[in-house]
């Protein structure tokens, strides 16, 4: 089958982890196989080797498939900005900021973009993988859709519908999606997938025999929940339990601000065992630290005025008094100088906010974004670094001249005088375990593991392959016809 696409019943049904672990089983099998996702609405992204932008979880499962990514797997990025409003991104690049109800007008345009690349993509690899968005049965947004059925009936691929039974109403998800779909649309799904299942197979058996019997439609596998399965997630901050040592360890706080932005950044952090990392709302009371980090996000004025509403200048300020460290990545960086400007209205309304005043610098938001991965050494253990910048601001003052790396022979971010403070553009810090060995003795604690996190993605890919492998029916998903029968124990 040359082209299969996996929609959800719900956002965070398991698509972009399926897809990325069939990627993977593919890739494996030594297949040519390429991940494609015709429209996603993320925060979290990834710069291309050529210098696009395109969604977090389609860089993920282009490694899956042992490839580079490239802005044809995901040619349609939106980045919400606003609760009514997103940076519309075609082809790795941002065109305009629409509303939805301007952007709903355009898709017609946007599908030509999707299909050119779809094709270019066909053309080159044996199998295409595809990933829908949120739900097919979005009543409202079925209208010129092309991140779901649109794009299925378009291109004539066969579609495969995954619902996360940990959610509970398992069976209603698949009989109700499948319920709003046209008849068209009904007879495009092969099947349906159960993901994360949990107990004893047999008590689910009735519930598996009575969906087929009313809708026709096999169920081609039910997935057991993977535990510590630790994949970059698309969008969300996912919820995860990491059993650690009773050790002392580095602690470390960051707040979710309202349009927080490649928080995947922090997964290194969250998975090393000598590290617990909390994730705090803005409203909430921070625990002590040892280390706090501004994350990136998508609107930087509304989340610095955010934080100073909430008086998180202030648990800053407290903070560096007993000596704790802070760190500013991108956005969060840019919240620690002294102002930043946005006359064109990048990001919101046009106009200047103060920042933290913590750096002596000021940063002015521009047309054109940033976009490029980076090499380099971090000025604080000469440690090498790699990364990757994606920010529409450039910024500029004395606190520059004290640079926190020198990358692509150029100088990224500062280091305060008395050396509590560093600010960085660089967004993948942690990949590097040097980089994190640095940073942790940087905030007063002496690391004794280099935590390679970029092996253990690759172990992780490899685990949900052979978990796929094992409980999907291959055949009947028109992938392997050796394989002809799915289980779960």
């Amino acid at each position: 089958m040359k082209t299969l696409m996996f929609q959800g019943t719900t956002s965070d049904a398991g698509k972009s982890v399926i897809v990325a672990g069939i990627c993977r089983l593919l890739k494996n099998q030594g297949l040519s196989v390429a991940p494609f996702k015709p429209q996603n609405m993320a925060l979290n992204s990834a710069v291309t080797p050529e210098g696009g932008e395109i969604g977090r979880a389609q860089a993920l499962q282009a490694q899956a498939c042992g490839l580079e990514s490239h802005t044809d797997m995901n040619p349609v990025l939106l980045k919400p900005n606003s609760d009514i409003g997103a940076q519309v991104i075609i082809h790795g690049k941002a065109l305009t900021d629409m509303d939805a109800v301007i952007y709903h007008d355009y898709k017609t345009i946007a599908m030509q973009a999707v299909k050119e690349s779809y094709q270019r993509l066909k053309e080159k690899y044996d199998h295409i993988i595809v990933e829908g968005a949120g739900s097919p049965a979005e009543i409202n947004l079925r209208d010129k859709d092309i991140a779901n059925m649109g794009f299925a009936e378009e291109v004539d691929c066969p579609v495969v519908l995954v619902a996360d039974i940990d959610r509970g109403g398992v069976f209603a998800h698949l009989v109700g999606t499948l319920e709003l779909l046209s008849q068209s649309e009904q007879q495009r799904i092969k099947g349906f997938i159960i993901n994360k299942f949990r107990g004893d197979i047999t008590l689910l058996q009735s519930g598996l025999e009575w969906l087929e019997q009313r809708t026709g439609k096999p169920v081609l596998g039910v997935i057991p929940y993977i535990h510590n399965l630790f994949l970059d997630a698309e969008d969300s901050i996912t919820d995860c339990y990491i059993e650690k040592s009773a050790s002392q360890r580095c602690q470390v706080v960051i707040p979710v601000l309202s349009r927080i932005s490649n928080h995947t950044d922090f997964d290194p952090l969250r998975l090393h065992p000598e590290v617990d990392v909390h994730y705090v709302e803005i409203d909430d009371k921070a625990p002590p630290a040892d280390l706090i980090i501004l994350p990136g996000t998508k609107n930087v004025r509304d989340d610095i005025e955010l934080l100073r509403k909430h008086g998180w200048h202030e648990k800053i300020q407290r903070h560096l008094r007993y000596g704790g460290k802070l760190l500013g990545i991108c956005g969060g960086f840019q919240m620690l100088g002294n102002v930043i400007h946005d006359p064109h209205g990048i990001e919101s309304a046009a106009g200047s906010s103060k920042g933290f005043a913590l750096l002596d610098f000021e940063t002015t938001l521009d047309k054109q974004k940033v976009l490029t991965n980076v090499n380099g050494t971090i000025n604080i253990g000469s440690s090498p670094v790699t990364g990757y910048e994606i920010h529409a601001g450039s910024s500029t003052g004395p606190a520059l001249n004290r640079p926190f790396a020198f990358v692509e022979n150029k100088d990224d971010g500062a280091i305060s005088e008395d050396g509590q403070i560093i600010g960085s553009y660089l967004h993948g810090l942690f990949e590097n375990k040097e980089t994190v060995r640095a940073i942790l003795n940087w905030a007063g604690y002496s690391s004794e593991v280099q935590y390679d996190h970029a092996s253990k993605r690759e172990q992780a890919l490899d685990k949900l392959a052979n978990t796929l492998d094992e409980y999907l029916d291959l055949a009947g998903l028109g992938l392997l016809p050796e394989k002809s029968s799915c289980k779960v124990s």
